[in-house]
């Protein structure tokens, strides 16, 4: 099974604390989305002998595409993949698209899970963060969404300056009282070259504080997990059967197809990633070119990735795994350096397999490093 992932590199305009490939000039989406399906057809053979069971629609912002847009996209893949009976649809929105009938016309086109961005249910955050819609539109927009869809999934982002807990148990109760069945939330981060950074470097925005950001995590967590929903990777809480299939690919190492500019593929030994510029990837593809840059892993990054990923999930890292795939060299190095974060309840080891406590899930990323083989 695999997955096929298209990047929409269009938004109405700049979130400050986003550094995603993204253009907010809308002129030439009919020639890039022509563009998109030219790349899908001339990388058929990549998973010619694969059923794909997740199409996801990310950038950007998907939402702002036409129905005879991402009915094209759909078509060309329907016709030259493999498909397989229910496959996992998902469209990334902003509230502030999805009105009634736009819902209506996703759900026409076999579109079966959403998820939208609404970053807060309070303006003066989403105001901060420069986004286009307000709580207003946003809650809106989740009444009618829920009327037509099951699989919702929200975004939510904590840490944000002057977002106290109380208030961001707010946002996780008001969340709550939609009932949809999987949310995704993450810490504001400041990214190198995004407005965020230029705004905190001016004094104009202070920035985020690491202790917040600590504390609202675990808040999230005790929090949404007494409302049923099993935290199963590190930013991702999803009701039973409504983990996200696509990302859960991802972090269980299954190839997937990326389609457009900036977007990365897997096939389990090589990784490529397209060309992050709308003109340079439409001229390239025009002239039946694919404008990608391709690596070979090492068993060395392999096992790195393995790391990484398995430690964000509920998975974990199997060790019968590093051993059988890996190596004993690596398994060696790997029950050396997780003894002493096992000692501070920092991970666990459960039948062979490693997973982060819940002291430790706020440093899954300085935890994995650690057990990196460099």
């Amino acid at each position: 099974m695999a997955g096929i992932y298209i990047h929409i590199p269009f938004c109405k305009q700049a979130c400050h604390y986003c550094d995603f490939h993204f253009s907010t000039t809308l002129a030439n989406q009919d020639q890039l989305v022509d563009a998109l399906a030219q790349e899908l057809i001339l990388r058929k053979t990549d998973l010619s002998n694969t059923t794909i069971e997740t199409i996801y629609f990310g950038g950007g912002t998907p939402s702002l595409l036409t129905q005879k847009q991402l009915d094209k996209i759909l078509n060309v893949i329907y016709k030259h993949y493999k498909i397989s009976k229910s496959p996992e649809i998902t469209l990334e929105a902003n509230p502030d698209d999805l009105d009634f009938d736009k819902l209506k016309m996703l759900k026409s086109l076999s579109v079966n899970r959403l998820s939208i961005g609404v970053q807060s249910f309070f303006d003066e955050d989403l105001k901060l963060m420069n986004r286009a819609h307000q709580s207003l539109e946003a809650k809106l927009c989740l009444e009618h969404a829920k009327s037509l869809f099951n699989n919702i999934s929200i975004d939510l982002i904590y840490g944000i300056p002057g977002l106290s807990n109380d208030r961001w148990l707010q946002n996780i109760e008001t969340a709550l009282s939609f009932h949809i069945p999987h949310i995704s939330s993450y810490a504001l981060t400041v990214e190198h070259k995004t407005a965020l950074e230029y705004h905190i470097k001016s004094g104009k925005i202070q920035a985020p504080n690491d202790e917040q950001a600590n504390e609202q995590f675990y808040l999230l967590i005790d929090t949404i997990e007494k409302a049923g929903f099993v935290h199963y990777e590190l930013s991702n809480f999803g009701k039973p059967d409504y983990f996200s299939k696509n990302n859960s690919a991802y972090w269980q190492g299954k190839p997937y197809l990326g389609i457009g500019p900036s977007a990365h593929s897997y096939d389990g030994t090589k990784r490529s990633w397209n060309i992050s510029n709308n003109p340079k990837y439409i001229k390239a593809i025009q002239e039946n070119l694919l404008p990608s840059t391709a690596e070979t892993l090492t068993i060395r990054d392999r096992y790195n990735e393995y790391i990484m990923t398995g430690l964000r999930t509920i998975w974990g890292v199997s060790l019968t795994k590093i051993a059988n795939e890996f190596g004993a060299d690596f398994l060696l190095h790997l029950e050396k350096n997780m003894t002493k974060p096992i000692k501070n309840d920092l991970l666990i080891l459960n039948n062979q397999v490693l997973t982060t406590t819940k002291k430790g899930k706020f440093f899954t990323d300085g935890l994995a490093s650690a057990l990196f083989m460099v």
